[in-house]
């Protein structure tokens, strides 16, 4: 039997992991334009929580949504689906 979720679900990458529990997740769409049917790329940023703190920037990670946690956040980090690469480090992904 198969469980249906009711909450909307997004794919994205991580890009700030500075605040605490939280993560900005960039997620990129593609939208046909109505008149000139040519797809344009759109993206938006969404705050998201990370209870555990796991997720690091450039996670590909897939949020849902959830009832409103703060001002900004309502979204959850639901699960890692690729990890960054292990060279990037924190110090602003420049290599030392």
């Amino acid at each position: 039997m198969v469980t249906l979720s009711r909450h909307k679900k997004k794919v994205g990458t991580v890009i700030s992991d500075k605040m605490e529990k939280t993560v900005v997740v960039l997620v990129n769409t593609m939208e046909k334009h109505p008149i000139f049917k040519k797809y344009i790329k759109k993206s938006k940023k969404y705050y998201a929580d990370d209870r555990d703190s796991e997720c690091s920037i450039g996670d590909m990670v897939e949020i849902e949504e959830c009832r409103p946690l703060s001002k900004l956040k309502r979204w959850r980090v639901r699960k890692i689906l690729k990890k960054s690469q292990l060279g990037e480090e924190k110090s602003g992904g420049v290599a030392i």
